[in-house]
């Protein structure tokens, strides 16, 4: 402790104070990684190097994913200079579809990207990407659904259209039928009547 003096051997071989005479004396202690052996300092080189790679592989998923992948996740190993290095990780995505189909084609095209951006995609990313090949064709499946239902639709609103153009016809023919027959007869009628007036009029003279 500070300010006291102490002879045992624990604390005179404290790498960090050392006590003497009512004096203190800072030591310098080791870094990390100096008393490793060359295997060790190897080993700790390889770590590294696997924890930027995985670093760099989940950055690439997250940010190609957008709003439907989630922030990266790492499972670490402790190397033998005591710092934890990350071997390991992963990136939550969504791969659910949307309401509308339109919107779950960008989505599943989105993913899809996100599962390969990566300089080397695991067999779990290439899993993701054909999921989400298979999201695609679904929704393009629905597109092709909702356009013929739109095409039966017009064609069908066009029937009618013209159903009921020939059926207002049909009645305006008609009427101008009934219209001819009408004057027909009376013209009959009125040319009956002349010829007896006629007639009359002839045998009244005689």
């Amino acid at each position: 402790m500070i300010g006291g003096v102490s002879t045992s051997p624990a604390y005179m071989a404290s790498p960090y104070l050392q006590a003497r005479q009512g004096q203190t004396v800072a030591v310098k202690g080791n870094t990390p990684g100096d008393d490793l052996s060359e295997e060790e300092k190897a080993q700790v080189a390889k770590l590294k190097a696997t924890d930027a790679k995985v670093r760099a592989h989940e950055r690439a998923h997250a940010a190609a994913g957008g709003q439907y992948a989630g922030a990266p996740s790492y499972s670490y190993t402790r190397g033998p200079d005591g710092q934890m290095y990350a071997t390991s990780g992963e990136v939550s995505i969504d791969i659910s579809p949307e309401n509308d189909p339109q919107a779950t084609l960008q989505k599943a095209a989105q993913v899809a990207a996100a599962a390969l951006a990566p300089a080397d995609p695991s067999g779990a990313d290439r899993a993701v990407a054909a999921a989400a090949q298979k999201l695609r064709l679904q929704a393009q499946a629905e597109l092709r659904a909702e356009l013929r239902a739109e095409k039966q639709a017009e064609k069908q609103a066009e029937q009618q259209q013209q159903e009921q153009g020939e059926k207002g016809g049909t009645t305006q023919a008609g009427a101008g039928d009934a219209y001819a027959r009408a004057a027909s007869q009376a013209y009959g009628a009125a040319n009956s009547r002349l010829d007896q007036s006629i007639g009359r009029a002839i045998a009244f003279s005689v």
